[in-house]
């Protein structure tokens, strides 16, 4: 009973081999090499694999000086291994150089050097149909080095890989050439994206656009296989015997045209199909030009621009299809005992898609409940205890998100998760000081154990200060305790969520700012200057994370009656916003995740400075010589014209009027 050595059995193609080499009866021991930090994931695996106690781990690493494998274990292997079957490798056309290297080659070297050691009674090596580079026309199992260029680092390492492998004259060997191996035909499992999947996400994005008749270019013939497949023939022809030295082709029998592969998905995605092409000849005028383009300024910037936002890597562009078209009768007749035949990509494409979009989409986590925007979504909102944050919380569970709810006060908070409760929502509580940075690493961390996920950050929690300058000239502590909450506070529980957001690649950050910021605000240069700095961090991160799918809307709010402002007597007079009618901006906020959200009266004020700044410095100076500080800012709390801070002078009511919802 034949014994085997399989490298490379956590990825792909070797779980599928090594599962179903393990339920052959007469597999007598499998050993598996595995590197060390990747030893408990294949244990695990092997577990619930058939007859576990057939397989053996033997730590070791394609990168190491002879594998990592010492005397010791060589000693206890040598005369044991049948087959060395080696299966891991770097499968990655986006790969460099030096990592295609050291995984594809200099690996390939060492474990040829272990299988002569071993004394192996044969050598399997995974090879490629990428081996066959920009060669044009048929390429058989029997060809190899005929001269084809190969243009990228994965083509030219994977064909100086089996290079080695038959050069090689200790061990008798084998070489299997799949062709792009997608998921499972029948349960959809795949383990990265690759190949035809890096345009899912442009599928995606199409579905549920009007089923039209499309146009389009004659892109070539690809060919795509499952992993289901590979696995099997790859099985039958390792324990096939009178087959060494010989190249296989695990490809489809027939070339599979770009066209018919996107035809398949967008089917399955509901998303408009291709029904025409056009000749071969315009075709490749379209595409010569599209490529001449390029050369253009900011062409190639746009287009690389464009295609990362979708997830399609540049290099594909040159390589979605292949100009050799791959025989394989003589594969094909050794494994016509077995009955194992290729199956049509289109009555498996249903089922990778619906895997890709529960297990691999990179933007899946975008994806909304059933019952609208803010459905599931767990929302983390600073200041819920009251005003704004309170407000905030009842709306956003009544759409049926579930507001994480930050404050300070535990008590106010479990008042407004009782009532969210009542209301047939969820919520939870979590007390937190934001200016204590292991509050905030604590909060972050808990969150995300009873949640799983942090998909929107509402940044509510403020302190405002109003007093003039001249009133602060003692009080530097004014600008650092607005600074500690409205700035340090929301930045630093930014930072805190923005690696799981971007590892989720969705996240979604709201900023309460203030009208004053579109403005110039006297008395408020320490709370304006505040808002202001969490404006501007807030743009510039939204340009670093947007590749990760993070956006941020800043809202721009008018005044609103909450407690925040009771300090500040004259507000009595002025017209203000309700928390719900607030609570509503941010809302709208987290739906829509528009850059930005303010009132026509900010956006107002915000032009005029742009235009006319000394018309708006006089405006606002009339503004601090009429409203003066409140007696609890030290000043004398007495509008300095008319009758008093509830019967306003005409010229007070009008400046109000005209700076609606502003702070003055």
């Amino acid at each position: 009973m034949p014994g085997y050595l399989v490298t490379g059995a956590t990825g792909l193609i070797g779980r599928q081999f090594t599962r179903l080499l393990l339920a052959r009866e007469d597999t007598e021991r499998v050993y598996l090499l595995v590197r060390g930090s990747s030893r408990e994931r294949l244990a695990s695996l092997v577990a619930g694999w058939p007859h576990p106690e057939r397989v053996t781990l033997v730590l070791g690493d394609l990168s190491a000086e002879r594998l990592g494998v010492g005397d010791e274990i060589r000693e206890e292997l040598r005369g044991k291994v049948d087959h060395l079957v080696h299966l891991a490798a770097l499968y990655d056309i986006t790969a460099g150089d030096e990592a295609s290297v050291r995984a594809n080659v200099d690996g390939t070297a060492r474990v040829i050097e272990l299988a002569a050691d071993l004394r192996a009674g044969c050598l399997h090596h995974m090879s490629s149909v990428a081996v066959a580079g920009d060669h044009e026309g048929v390429f058989t199992e029997d060809m190899f080095d005929v001269g084809q260029r190969l243009p990228t680092p994965y083509h030219r390492t994977k064909f100086e890989a089996e290079r080695l492998v038959r050069r090689q004259h200790e061990v008798p060997w084998r070489v299997y050439r799949p062709a792009i191996v997608v998921g499972h035909s029948q349960t959809g499992e795949m383990d990265k994206i690759d190949g035809p999947y890096y345009l899912f996400t442009a599928i995606s994005k199409l579905a549920g656009v009007p089923d039209l008749p499309l146009v389009g270019p004659d892109l070539g013939d690809t060919n795509i296989v499952p992993v289901d497949y590979v696995a099997k023939a790859l099985l039958a022809l390792v324990t096939k015997p009178n087959l060494d030295d010989r190249a296989f082709h695990l490809v489809s029998p027939e070339p599979q045209s770009v066209v018919s592969v996107y035809n398949a998905f967008a089917k399955a995605a509901g998303a408009p199909t291709i029904d025409l092409e056009l000749d071969e000849r315009l075709s490749k005028g379209l595409l010569r030009l599209a490529k001449l383009s390029e050369h253009l300024p900011g062409v190639s910037l746009v287009r690389d621009a464009f295609l990362e936002r979708l997830g399609i890597p540049p290099v594909l562009l040159d390589n979605v299809s292949f100009p050799s078209v791959f025989a394989s009768a003589a594969t094909r007749k050794e494994l016509a005992a077995s009955g194992i035949d290729v199956p049509r990509l289109e009555d498996y494409a249903g089922v990778l898609w619906r895997y890709w979009q529960e297990r691999l989409d990179p933007f899946r986590a975008r994806r909304p409940g059933s019952r609208g925007a803010l459905d599931g979504r767990r929302v983390i909102i600073t200041g819920a205890s009251s005003g704004i944050g309170r407000a905030t919380a009842l709306k956003v569970a009544a759409e049926g998100a579930v507001p994480l709810l930050v404050a300070r006060r535990q008590h106010e908070l479990e008042e407004v998760r009782d009532e969210i409760i009542a209301a047939g929502g969820f919520a939870s509580v979590y007390p937190a000081d934001l200016t204590d940075e292991e509050a905030v690493t604590k909060l972050v961390k808990q969150i995300l154990q009873e949640h799983g996920r942090i998909d929107m950050l509402v940044n509510n929690a403020g302190r405002s200060i109003r007093r003039s300058i001249k009133l602060s000239y003692d009080r530097f502590h004014d600008y650092e305790r607005a600074m500690a909450i409205n700035y340090f506070g929301a930045v630093r529980l930014i930072l805190a969520v923005l690696p799981h957001m971007s590892e989720r690649k969705f996240g979604h950050i709201v900023n309460v700012s203030s009208i004053g910021v579109q403005g110039i605000a006297p008395r408020f240069s320490a709370y304006v200057a505040s808002k202001a700095a969490l404006d501007y961090f807030s743009k510039i991160a939204a340009t670093e994370t947007r590749g990760d799918g993070i956006t941020f809307t800043t809202i721009h709010m008018p005044l609103v009656r909450t407690p925040m402002i009771r300090p500040t007597k004259i507000y009595d007079a002025f017209p203000t916003k309700s928390p719900g009618q607030a609570a509503d901006m941010v809302v709208r906020a987290l739906k829509e995740r528009p850059k930005h959200i303010g009132t026509p009266e900010g956006y107002l004020i915000q032009a005029a400075y742009t235009f006319l700044p000394d018309l708006v410095d006089e405006i606002a100076y009339e503004g601090f010589r009429i409203f003066p500080d409140s007696e609890a800012a030290g000043g004398t709390g007495r509008v300095k014209l008319g009758k008093g801070e509830r019967h306003l002078s005409r010229a007070a009511t009008r400046l109000i009027k005209l700076t609606r919802g502003f702070h003055w």
